[in-house]
């Protein structure tokens, strides 16, 4: 498969499109599967995780080392997502901007969640340390994704832009920017006008240092209710506008679309990767 790296589009695979995924032709240039699916060693999930590098690009998105974590990284855990990346040598490796991790009666404790960070200099010093150490021991960058978040730290010493440039200016990871976290911390955020809200965040972000952008959908609730990441609808009208802005912003990046629940059929998923393509294009013609 021959694509320029910054023009990709992919999708996040989930178990019901294994099959056509696997069996079928697909315009899709790499996929994304989250690490923890794909810890066991050996059977039938190695066997799996050869056939979905056979034919895309892989992209390993991980949910539980909480980079965030004042305790470090579990050290189990750590090894074990070494071994992973040592097998199946992704083309993108990730995790989010959260902690999971405590310590509760001297034994590690993971909270089942992406829980928000307090956007302070002592939680950077944290999280760069950790960054540091899991750079260190994978041997390669890994990109670190904003969350959606819905509760907030008051007074906050940085502002979530303040702190993940800082995050990148000291262990040089990147960016995975997920443009629908942005919607959904502003509509919470009570903002008259959540994507004049994220373009403002996006211009505070270097370009360089963006690696992949993700997009989703969420299930629409009124103005007055918490809207939550649910990744069960198709993107919506402004994240797509915002898409086309981060990418006029930032130029092309690997772009994934989400969708985790109330799964789309294969070809509903794969044609809105193919709208994301076809605004990388129309971009790209734009400025030439």
């Amino acid at each position: 498969m021959t694509c320029s790296k910054n023009s990709v589009v992919g999708v996040g695979l989930r178990y019901p499109h294994y099959e056509m995924a696997l069996n079928g032709s697909s315009s899709i240039d790499f996929v994304e599967v989250h690490a923890e699916n794909f810890f066991a060693e050996g059977g039938i999930t190695a066997v799996l995780l050869d056939d979905i590098r056979s034919h895309y690009k892989l992209s390993l998105h991980g949910t539980a080392l909480g980079l965030g974590s004042a305790m470090g990284v579990n050290e189990h855990y750590l090894e074990r997502l070494k071994h992973l990346v040592e097998r199946s040598d992704p083309w993108l490796l990730s995790d989010h901007a959260a902690f999971t991790w405590s310590r509760f009666n001297h034994q590690d404790v993971h909270a089942g969640d992406l829980l928000p960070l307090e956007f302070s200099h002592q939680a950077m010093t944290v999280m760069a340390e950790n960054v540091d150490r899991v750079q260190q021991r994978l041997g390669q960058k890994i990109l670190v994704e904003n969350i959606s978040q819905y509760v907030t730290f008051h007074p906050a010493t940085l502002s979530e832009t303040e702190f993940l440039v800082s995050l990148v200016e000291r262990t040089q990871c990147g960016l995975l920017v997920d443009l629908n976290n942005l919607l959904v911390n502003a509509h919470n955020a009570g903002c008259d006008d959540p994507l004049s809200y994220a373009k403002a965040w996006l211009r505070e972000i270097p370009p360089h240092s963006i690696g992949e952008f993700h997009l989703a959908g969420s299930t629409p609730v009124p103005a007055s209710e918490i809207l939550v990441d649910d990744h069960a609808q198709p993107v919506t009208d402004s994240g797509w506008s915002l898409f086309r802005f981060a990418t006029e912003l930032a130029g092309p990046r690997p772009t994934l679309i989400e969708w985790d629940n109330q799964l789309p059929t294969w070809p509903e998923l794969v044609q809105q990767a193919e709208r994301a393509r076809a605004i990388i294009h129309e971009v790209h013609t734009n400025a030439h």
